[in-house]
């Protein structure tokens, strides 16, 4: 029987319990006409694995294998046409399903099941195989490892969307900040914005943070911590062109306060996280400079496709702070440690059967 790690029911409270690993057996898939078997060789972490350990996470449920990112090998499939011809492919998952190709949101009524940790779908890829509809899957880029690949589909889906479709200034010559450098999304989006050609500004606690994003791209970057630190970054924008266009945030807090003094008229704040605070004041300054503030949340099939398609027209490669080999609570638990104190500088992978590894030399 195929094994999996899922998370293990302890008393306590949301917020206040952290719910242990635990390996568990999940059944042989068999898949239908049009579903396929992927023997997984990567699976990566990001943070709504943490807070699931938290029960700080709509639907958190256990027995349910966890994390969302994979890649794979295609080992059986169903019957369809559709399905055969992805056989022995390397592929990279959809880490979601219910939202096809509107621009406004999941079209279904349910809304975006993510995978991975909760009753709201029953696959998980932190496990030997997963059964994958062959809608939800892209060949895995070739210039990636596996490692790198499993590192792509979630954050590398809900950079693009908060970048390239929401905040509509990811354009060469334009200036666009990026705030708390060093998570997956973050650093994917600096990537996206890079390849587009922008002038992008990180911000950071920690000051080899910003000099390894300078290392992949960025103009420059400021301490947030530092008092006056929207001066110094004003300090660094282009002369002909002395504000900022867009600024790509995960974390809420004062953004809007500080974004408006930084952006130009008709600017855009695109908002995929809030670890800072849940909440947000929108000042009338910003009201009377037209500043738009827009969510942005994973995003559809349609924008998961072009995402992979411009990776591998840029041969853009995630990166990978630290992985480790197979399912392993120990080692897996330090990867949650790591991850809980804001230690790693991209993506946490684990690598499965014979997944090779990618950490990031920076």
């Amino acid at each position: 029987m195929p094994s999996a790690i899922a998370i293990k029911q302890v008393p306590g409270k949301p917020g206040q319990v952290y719910y242990p690993l635990e390996k568990i057996t999940i059944p042989d898939p068999q898949p239908g006409d049009n579903q396929v078997v992927v023997s997984l060789t990567a699976a990566a972490l990001n943070h709504r694995d943490l807070f699931i350990r938290q029960h700080l996470y709509p639907g958190t449920t256990f027995g349910v294998p966890l994390l969302a990112d994979g890649c794979g090998v295609v080992t059986s499939t169903g019957s369809s046409p559709e399905a055969k011809k992805w056989q022995n492919k390397r592929v990279v998952l959809n880490p979601g399903t219910g939202w096809k190709d509107s621009s406004e949101g999941p079209e279904n009524p349910k809304g975006y099941a993510i995978m991975g940790g909760t009753k709201f779908n029953p696959a998980g890829t932190l496990a030997d195989v997963v059964l994958m509809d062959v809608e939800e899957l892209e060949e895995a880029p070739s210039h990636l490892s596996d490692a790198e690949a499993a590192a792509l589909p979630l954050t590398g889906l809900t950079a693009w969307r908060a970048t390239i479709t929401k905040s509509q200034n990811a354009k060469s010559g334009h200036s666009v900040l990026i705030t708390g450098i060093g998570g997956g999304v973050a650093l994917m989006a600096l990537s996206f914005a890079v390849a587009q050609g922008c002038n992008v500004y990180v911000t950071s606690g920690d000051q080899a943070k910003i000099d390894k994003a300078k290392a992949l791209g960025a103009k420059g970057g400021v301490i947030y911590k530092e008092h006056g630190w929207d001066k110094t970054l004003q300090g660094q924008l282009p002369k002909d062109r002395p504000y900022l266009d867009a600024i790509i945030d995960g974390a809420g807090g004062d953004v809007v306060k500080v974004g408006s003094k930084l952006l130009k008229a008709g600017g855009v704040i695109s908002i995929y996280g809030m670890t800072v605070s849940p909440k947000m004041d929108f000042l009338m300054n910003a009201v009377l400079r037209n500043i738009e503030v827009r969510g942005s949340t994973m995003g559809s099939r349609k924008e998961f496709a072009e995402m992979i398609q411009f990776v591998k027209e840029k041969k853009i490669k995630p990166v990978v702070s630290r992985s480790v080999h197979g399912l392993d609570i120990e080692a897996i638990n330090g990867l949650f440690d790591d991850m809980a104190g804001f230690k790693q500088f991209g993506k946490l992978v684990v690598t499965l059967g014979s997944g090779k590894g990618g950490e990031s030399k920076l």
